[in-house]
C-alpha cells in the first residue's frame, strides 16, 4: 500500500512538470493591408439580420519581409445583427512582390462607433510551400480601421501571436 501511494505522488508530481502554465500571449505586427473597397451590395434580410457583400478592389501590403499587392476580386460578406453587431467574414488573395499568392480569410466582429468601437479579427492566412510557409503555421489577430473619407478602403494590420 504504501509504494502504491509513493508511486502515485511520484507520477502526480512528474505530471505537473509537464503540465506547467502556458505564457501569456504575446504580438508582433506581422503586416498591415490597405485594402481598397467598392460599395456594399445588399443582399437582401435574413433571419440572422441583413446581408451584405463588399467587393475587394485591390490594395497594398507591407510588413517585416512581407510586401505586395492585394488582388482584386476577393469580397467581405457581412451581416448586420439586430443588436448592431457587424460579423465580417472577407476572403481574398495578396501577391507578394516576388510572386507568391497567400490566400486570406478575415472574420471581424464590429460593434460600435467611436471612442467605444470594437473591430477585432481572426485572420488565417493559406501560403504555399517555401519562403511564407511559416504564415501557415501561426495564429494572427488584427484590427480594423475605415480609411474613409480619404480613400475608399481599410486598414486591416495583422499581428502574430506567439
Amino acid at each position: 500500500m504504501r509504494h502504491a501511494i509513493v508511486l502515485s505522488l511520484a507520477l502526480f508530481a512528474a505530471h505537473q512538470a509537464h503540465a506547467a502554465e502556458s505564457a501569456p500571449p504575446r504580438s508582433e505586427l506581422v503586416y498591415e493591408a490597405i485594402v481598397d473597397i467598392e460599395p456594399a451590395v445588399s443582399l437582401g434580410q435574413g433571419p440572422l439580420g441583413e446581408r451584405r457583400m463588399v467587393p475587394i478592389a485591390g490594395g497594398e501590403f507591407h510588413g517585416k519581409g512581407l510586401a505586395g499587392k492585394v488582388l482584386a476580386g476577393g469580397a467581405d460578406r457581412q451581416l448586420i445583427r439586430s443588436d448592431g453587431v457587424r460579423e465580417l467574414d472577407a476572403i481574398y488573395e495578396m501577391q507578394t512582390d516576388d510572386g507568391v499568392i497567400l490566400s486570406v480569410r478575415n472574420q471581424v466582429l464590429v460593434r460600435g462607433e467611436g471612442a467605444e468601437r470594437y473591430a477585432f479579427s481572426r485572420i488565417t492566412v493559406d501560403a504555399p510551400k517555401g519562403r511564407y510557409e511559416w504564415l501557415n503555421q501561426s495564429l494572427f489577430i488584427g484590427t480594423l480601421t475605415s480609411l474613409r473619407p480619404a480613400r475608399n478602403a481599410v486598414s486591416i494590420k495583422a499581428y502574430r501571436i506567439y
